[in-house]
């Protein structure tokens, strides 16, 4: 039997973007979170990191994108319900983020449940050179009509 959300363990999608430093101001003028961390490269480079680094959320960013590219292939292959996202567990921001990154979102069913009707995946956003930079894992649940 054909599972209920249309998508199998092991299904897996990438979703691939660069940051520029105007797109990490831009993120923190519409989020509001405008630490000196992120926005003041003089700040920033009396901090560990040596240079401003991009917003944690501006990262997920990515991974939501991935994680809508795998709902329109779940909608495509005939899912029951409409696939949201139901979260994220075991987050883990494991390497910093610059302006100039080139970012590569990776995204991996792991566990398909039909009760209720939900997938579990794996991501991991990796740098232009294959540095682990976050991981976690995120529900997309699929609601009933």
């Amino acid at each position: 039997m054909p599972s209920l959300t249309g998508l199998a363990i092991g299904d897996s999608v990438e979703f691939r973007r660069g940051l520029s430093a105007e797109d990490i101001a831009a993120f923190a003028a519409l989020s509001g979170d405008d630490d000196p961390v992120h926005v003041d490269e003089e700040f920033a480079a009396g901090t560990a990191f040596g240079r401003c680094i991009a917003h944690g959320a501006h990262v997920m960013a990515l991974v939501s994108a991935a994680s809508s590219q795998m709902s329109r292939r779940a909608v495509r292959q005939g899912c029951a319900g409409t696939p949201v996202s139901a979260g994220y567990d075991r987050i883990r921001f494991l390497h910093p983020v610059f302006a100039g990154d080139a970012l590569t979102a990776h995204y991996r069913i792991e566990a398909v449940e039909e009760e209720p009707v939900r997938t579990r995946s794996r991501f991991e956003v990796t740098n232009q050179d294959g540095v682990l930079c976050v991981v976690g894992t995120h529900i997309l649940r699929f609601v009933p009509a």
